[in-house]
């Protein structure tokens, strides 16, 4: 009895074993197999997405008058009417940067002016109706239409367009052609309330000479004409031309009205002295009545 039990747990160890040992060869070779499949076959990689492209728009074909059955009507151009040319305005005259126009005032601005004589007020009127153009100081001219004048220039132009005979054209001749007429005073006080100003009357020529010679017979370098007060101010004014002097306290130059003052001041602007006021006279064959 016990022969046979033990036969039947030899027999049944060997069929586990058997059994055991096919699994196990069955899984190595599954597994020799796997690694085959994988050495030969890779996997595939991850696809990227990739941005897709607009499309292009598909260019619209228009119908030609063959395709279409309604005949296209052509556009009839009508003439554009023309317009008139532009006329450009005559471009304004400019003036230096700051500069300063020249001074100038009317007669009747003037205190007694209507008083005054037909023959001054004539000479009066043209000195200031030539402070109106503008004109500036421009040396050895007596001619409006050069643009300037100088100071004896202005006064030999003015006298001689009055009808005034044998006027002098150099300044220190006009001082010598009052002087032969008798009819000179002279300043020697240098202030704007001297009595040797009494006899000064609108029409007469005033007279200046450079500081360097001053004397019995002195060098006259400038010449204006006296032409009254101001009825606004009461300041005495002349007219002529000039390099710098004021007019109601304002530096002005050229042709103009000035304010007359025999102080002598000298412009900030001028390294030179001031000239030095000598005097004054009528103007000779001047009807001042």
């Amino acid at each position: 009895m016990k022969s046979n039990l033990r036969y039947v747990l030899v027999i049944a160890m060997t069929v586990a074993m058997s059994t055991a040992l096919v699994r196990g060869t069955q899984e190595q070779g599954e597994s020799f197999g796997e690694k085959l499949k994988n050495f030969f076959v890779r996997p595939k990689p991850t696809p990227k997405h990739r941005k897709r492209k607009k499309a292009s728009p598909t260019p619209t074909i228009s119908p030609s008058p063959a395709m279409t059955s309604t005949p296209v009507k052509t556009p009839v151009s009508r003439p554009t009417p023309s317009r008139p040319p532009m006329i450009k305005p005559p471009p304004s005259p400019v003036g230096k940067k700051g500069a300063i126009p020249n001074a100038t005032i009317s007669t009747v601005e003037i205190s007694g002016s209507e008083s005054y004589s037909p023959e001054v007020q004539k000479v009066i009127d043209l000195g200031l109706n030539l402070t109106t153009q503008n004109l500036g100081y421009k040396i050895n001219s007596a001619d409006p239409a050069g643009r300037g004048m100088d100071s004896s220039g202005f006064v030999y132009h003015v006298l001689s367009r009055c009808g005034i005979k044998d006027v002098p054209r150099d300044a220190r001749e006009q001082y010598v052609w009052v002087r032969k007429a008798g009819t000179f005073e002279a300043v020697l006080a240098q202030r704007d309330d001297s009595f040797e100003l009494d006899a000064l009357k609108p029409g007469d020529l005033l007279f200046w000479a450079t500081p360097y010679s001053v004397s019995r017979e002195p060098d006259v370098i400038q010449t204006m004409i006296y032409i009254g007060r101001d009825k606004a101010t009461n300041q005495r004014l002349m007219v002529g031309a000039s390099e710098g002097r004021t007019y109601k306290g304002q530096m002005r130059k050229g042709v103009g009205a000035f304010d007359f003052k025999i102080g002598r001041t000298a412009s900030k602007a001028s390294k030179e002295p001031a000239a030095v006021f000598v005097g004054y006279g009528h103007i000779p064959g001047l009807d001042r009545k």
